[in-house]
């Protein structure tokens, strides 16, 4: 059976349910499709963390050297698995290009701007009443063990401060005050005040609820194989369950977006990226902010009667198992820079994959061989950050306004 429909938007992570709700608010006739269930990949269990601070993209000077000295490491942070992969070695070769200082700075604004839009939205959402998922805006506090890793840091701060990203040094006491049961090994830490958190997966069925109230349809279990084309638009989306034949296209598939995009001859350079968390029923020394334990990047996010843990990223392809070690160094890391961490009790280890663009900013635009395609992936470690702002970007597009953000350095084949 073949449906028509206005909008189709494919992904039904945060990207792809802002896509719906934004583009629901404003009359579109939408149908989502998601081969799993909503907010099954890695908007699921990643950090929920909102971050303007955030805005230096991945690809930075020194980020690829540093991989490559931890790829022995099979618990590093940043872990790169050797394998005989095409697409990986180019993206490697982008992502060197992409971390110099020049493209850098360039991308700081881009990010900058995307995320305090963003974050706007999201205190528009909260104050509105309509959904409540654990929302607060109390800053996101970095503290560190070492001189030399605080220095890097303070550098970074000092950068950001360049473009009107604030934040404070704070002694070890001005630390304790924050945060009373950090551990004894902690000299100092930077607050980044205007970072925010939230609860990931109860914001995106929210959104998902609240988009099917404004009259979006929502298919989960519905795989999309293939799209299919004629002269300058797409006109058929081939799926597990029955053709659809939009008007519009959203691609929002995270780190499946290249597997859709390649039926119609794009390109999209995009490599999954695995991380994990470990949620455990929050303990009596849950932190009272968000924090970054620097050394190990790991992420520690109260939310609600649970705590998380999150980090890593591992560049390992298309690949969901569980690396036990991995695992065991974000505990550690637990322990080792907080009070009461020995004995936790667990609530559930996740992992996903987050889709990593070369120069670590995302894909966000109508596409110039398809002129009704929209791509909107590629967020990095940051979608829960952008997503309502990406949803309504896409929204804007879709309607033929002006859009509100500058999309020049987003442009979805700016590698091609």
């Amino acid at each position: 059976m073949t449906e028509k429909t206005d909008v189709l938007v494919i992904g039904g992570g945060v990207i792809g349910v802002c896509s719906a709700y934004f583009l629901a608010q404003r009359g579109c006739a939408v149908t989502l499709v998601e081969r799993g269930e909503v907010c099954s990949g890695s908007s699921y269990g990643n950090s929920g963390l909102i971050v303007p601070s955030h805005s230096v993209p991945l690809a930075a000077p020194g980020v690829l050297s540093q991989g490559l000295r931890w790829l022995l490491d099979p618990v590093s942070p940043f872990y790169i698995k050797p394998r005989l992969d095409l697409d990986l070695v180019r993206w490697l070769w982008w992502f060197q290009q992409a971390s110099r200082v020049a493209p850098m700075r360039k991308g700081i604004p881009v990010l900058r701007d995307l995320s305090n839009a963003s974050l706007e939205l999201y205190r528009g959402l909260a104050d509105r009443g309509e959904l409540e998922f654990g929302f607060r805006q109390k800053g996101w506090l970095q503290i560190f063990r070492s001189e030399s890793l605080l220095a890097k840091a303070l550098a970074e701060a000092r950068l950001l401060r360049e473009f009107g990203l604030e934040s404070t040094l704070l002694d070890t006491e001005r630390v304790r005050e924050m945060e009373p049961n950090v551990h004894p090994s902690i000299i100092a830490g930077i607050h980044y005040p205007d970072d925010a958190h939230l609860i990931p997966h109860r914001f995106v069925h929210q959104m998902a609820a609240a988009a099917r109230r404004a009259g979006a349809v929502f298919r989960t279990g519905t795989e999309v194989l293939e799209m299919k084309t004629s002269r300058t638009r797409v006109t058929r989306v081939v799926t597990t369950r029955g053709d659809l034949r939009p008007e519009q296209v959203v691609l929002a598939a995270g780190s499946w977006s290249p597997r859709v995009a390649r039926t119609v001859g794009l390109d999209v350079p995009v490599q999954p990226a695995k991380g994990y968390s470990v949620t455990v029923k929050a303990p009596a020394t849950t932190p009272r902010v968000p924090l970054m334990l620097a050394e190990a990047k790991v992420a520690a996010t109260p939310m609600g009667d649970k705590l998380r843990f999150g980090g890593t990223l591992e560049l390992a392809g298309l690949d969901l198992s569980v690396n036990l070690p991995r695992v065991r160094a974000i505990l550690r890391a637990a322990r080792d820079h907080l009070a009461g961490m020995k004995e936790l009790d667990l609530h559930e280890i996740w992992r996903g994959l987050r889709p990593l663009t070369p120069d670590g900013l995302p894909f966000i635009g109508r596409t110039r061989k398809w002129n009704n395609l929209m791509l909107a992936t590629g967020h990095s470690t940051i979608g829960i950050s952008l997503g309502p702002v990406t949803g309504s970007l896409i929204s804007e597009m879709a309607a033929g306004e002006a859009v509100s953000q500058d999309l020049s350095r987003l442009e979805p084949e700016r590698f091609q």
